[in-house]
C-alpha cells in the first residue's frame, strides 16, 4: 500500500529516443519497408481474387496470410514512424490496449497459419491424388477462420488481464510499440497470472507449431527424394527452403523474444529484434511465397492484360 498507485491516462513510448542518429536511419528504412510490405501484399491479395486459376487451397492460405501481414504491420509501423521524427512519443491508455491486443493477435495467427501451410504444402505433395478431397474449400475456411478467431479470444484475454493490473511510478514503455512484456515491466501488482498466460500461449503457439511444421517438411523432403526428375527435385528443394527461411526467421526471433530469461533493464537489441520479425519477415513473404511463384507470375500478367483490354 506504500506504492504510489496513479490512474494511467498515456505511456510514453521510449523507442530509439536515446540514440537520435538510429531514429534518422530508421525512418526511411521502415517507411520504404512498410510501403513494400502494403503494395507486394495487396497485389497478391487482388490477383488470388481476380484470377480464376489461383482459386486453389494454397493461395487461399497466401491470400490470408498477406492480409494478416498488412494487418500485422499497420498495428504499429504507422505510429512507429510517427514517432522517429516526433518528439512526442506518447499513446493513450485505450490506444496502448488496442494496439497491444491487435499485435499479439495478427502475431499469433500468424504462427498458426503458417503451420497450416505447412500442412496444406505436405498434403499437396504427399497425397497428390486425394488432395482436392482432404483439402476442402469447407476445411480451409475452417482452419483459416479457427485461426483468427481463436487468437483473438487469447490476445483479448491477455491484454484485458494486463491492461487491469495497477501502473505506478513513470509510465515510460521501454519500447516503440505497446509490447505486453515491456508494460508489464511498469506494473506494481502481481503479474504472475498475465505472465503464466502468456508462457502458456508462448509455448501452444511457438514450439508446437513450429515442430508441426518441421515434421511436415520432413515428409515433404522425404517425398522429394523419391522424386526420379533431378530438375523436378532442385524445384521442390528450392522451393522448401525457401519457405524454411521464412519460417525460421519468423519463429526463431519471436521464440527469442517471448521465451528467452526475463532482463530488468530494456536492451536495444529486443527492439532491432522485433524490427527484424515484425518489418522484414511481412516484407519477404510475398517474394518468397509467391512473386517467384510462375503461376502468380502469369497471373499478374493476365490481370494487367485485362486491365489494359478495358481500357
Amino acid at each position: 500500500e506504500s506504492v504510489n498507485r496513479t490512474v494511467v491516462s498515456q505511456f510514453f513510448l521510449k523507442g530509439f529516443s536515446g540514440y537520435p542518429v538510429l531514429e534518422h536511419l530508421l525512418f526511411p528504412l521502415c517507411l520504404a519497408m512498410y510501403l513494400v510490405t502494403l503494395l507486394g501484399n495487396t497485389a497478391i491479395v487482388a490477383v488470388s481474387i481476380l484470377d480464376a486459376h489461383l482459386h486453389t487451397p494454397m493461395y487461399f492460405f497466401l491470400g490470408n496470410l498477406s492480409i494478416l501481414d498488412i494487418c500485422y504491420t499497420s498495428t504499429f509501423v504507422p505510429l512507429m514512424l510517427v514517432h522517429l521524427l516526433s518528439s512526442q512519443k506518447t499513446i493513450s491508455f485505450i490506444g496502448c490496449a488496442i494496439q497491444m491486443c491487435l499485435s499479439l493477435s495478427t502475431g499469433s495467427t500468424e504462427c498458426l497459419l503458417l503451420a497450416i501451410m505447412a500442412y496444406d504444402r505436405c498434403l499437396a505433395i504427399c497425397r497428390p491424388l486425394r488432395y482436392p478431397v482432404l483439402m476442402s474449400p469447407r476445411l480451409c475456411l475452417l482452419l483459416a477462420g479457427a485461426a483468427w478467431v481463436l487468437c483473438l479470444l487469447k490476445s483479448v484475454t491477455e491484454t484485458v488481464i494486463a491492461m487491469r493490473l495497477p501502473f505506478c511510478g513513470h509510465h515510460i514503455v521501454s519500447h516503440f510499440t505497446c509490447e505486453i512484456l515491456a508494460v508489464l515491466k511498469l506494473a506494481c501488482g502481481d503479474t504472475s497470472v498475465s505472465e503464466a498466460f502468456l508462457l502458456v500461449g508462448a509455448i501452444l503457439l511457438l514450439p508446437v507449431p513450429l515442430t508441426f511444421i518441421c515434421l511436415s517438411y520432413m515428409l515433404i523432403l522425404a517425398t522429394i527424394l523419391r522424386v526420379p526428375s533431378a530438375a523436378g527435385r532442385h524445384k521442390a528443394f528450392s522451393t522448401c527452403s525457401a519457405h524454411l527461411a521464412v519460417v525460421l526467421l519468423f519463429y526463431g526471433t519471436v521464440i527469442f523474444m517471448y521465451m528467452k530469461p526475463k532482463s530488468k533493464e530494456a536492451r536495444i537489441s529486443d527492439e532491432v529484434f522485433t524490427v527484424l520479425y515484425a518489418v522484414v519477415t511481412p516484407m519477404l513473404n510475398p517474394v518468397i511465397y509467391s512473386l517467384r511463384n510462375k503461376e502468380v507470375k502469369e497471373a499478374v500478367r493476365t490481370v494487367w492484360g485485362r486491365r489494359k483490354a478495358c481500357r
